[in-house]
């Protein structure tokens, strides 16, 4: 069974600094890395399966594009609770196994207070934050394979904005905007015996557009993550009841076209090509920790790690339980 359950919510926190004009923010996209650092290649057993999953992003310091310290103080802080049920019939395609997953309802909540150091504006801050119903996250295919030293898949997902997004406002927990991931997952076990496995994850999401103020409308540009892990499963038992995995994870994630559409400039009342904005991009590393009861289809695990965007702290502590289907 596969514990590791793809995450989509996506809030976005931009500050903008004013001078004369404004500072160009970045666009974060829409896929939220730092989930799939072990067992990336492995598709859920045939039947119905249910995660819970709760995600963390906490930060109290913010970093520029190569990693150092930029005069903000302050806190980010994102909550997310979202639940996850993933189908595989025992019918094979192309000598695979289809899956298919829906992730709904997910509750989110997000805050960001700043007080930002600019000698052109000494009193400079900017706050935000809400709560609600995330975006839909529906995958109609995942195709996976299951060989003698490999698990491989390759799937396509769509976010669907249906969580609360308005332009400009401050409490938005959507997108407001469709995007298209396509993903493959790895996983390469190392010994025979499948203990030890070397993991890659890869999403490749392009973008609708989003409607912004002054009549504006953005699309956000093409994006792409690899997530990797590196994990060693260790029996808790001698008949292998109870398992624990643990290992060193990480991931990339960067912006690889430019936007498309027109941004506002300022309070201006002019608007600018959105392809000025700075690319995003953002690196971390970290460690796992999986707790596996095989015979009950069960299992939990935690994982933290640290970017360089933000010295910020994931933590994740979902449960995924699995039906073995007949069909």
């Amino acid at each position: 069974m596969n514990s590791r359950i793809k995450f989509p919510t996506s809030i976005i926190a931009c500050l903008l600094l004013a001078g004369a004009c404004s500072l160009l923010a970045q666009q974060k996209p829409q896929w939220m890395a730092g989930q799939m650092g072990l067992n990336a290649g492995i598709l859920s057993s045939p039947g119905f399966t249910y995660a819970n999953i709760d995600i963390n992003y906490d930060a109290g310091a913010f970093n520029g594009p190569k990693g150092n310290a930029i005069p903000v103080t302050g806190n980010y802080n994102v909550w997310a609770i979202e639940n996850a049920f993933i189908y595989v019939p025992r019918t094979k395609f192309l000598h695979g196994n289809l899956g298919f997953q829906l992730i709904f309802p997910t509750a989110a909540t997000g805050s960001l207070v700043a007080d930002i150091s600019n000698p052109q504006a000494p009193n400079l801050s900017a706050a935000g934050g809400g709560s609600g119903l995330a975006d839909l996250w529906l995958q109609p295919f995942n195709l996976g394979w299951r060989l003698k030293r490999w698990d491989l898949q390759l799937g396509d997902a769509f976010m669907i904005p249906t969580g609360r997004y308005s332009p400009g406002a401050t409490n938005n927990v959507g997108t407001g905007y469709f995007g298209n991931h396509l993903q493959t997952g790895t996983t390469y076990y190392v010994t025979k015996n499948k203990a030890t496995s070397v993991n890659l994850f890869t999403d490749w999401e392009v973008h609708g557009a989003r409607e912004g103020t002054s009549n504006t409308t953005k699309s956000p540009g093409h994006a792409f993550t690899d997530e990797w892990g590196i994990g060693q499963i260790l029996p808790l038992k001698k008949d292998f009841s109870r398992l624990l995995q643990i290992g060193v994870i990480g991931y990339d994630q960067w912006q690889i076209a430019a936007n498309g559409g027109t941004i506002p400039v300022g309070s201006t009342g002019l608007t600018g090509p959105a392809s000025l904005l700075p690319y995003y991009s953002v690196h971390a590393a970290g460690g796992q920790l999986n707790y596996i009861l095989p015979a009950k289809n069960f299992s939990f695990f935690s994982n933290t790690s640290m970017n360089t965007r933000l010295l910020l702290t994931l933590w994740e502590t979902p449960w995924s339980l699995a039906v073995p289907g007949r069909c």
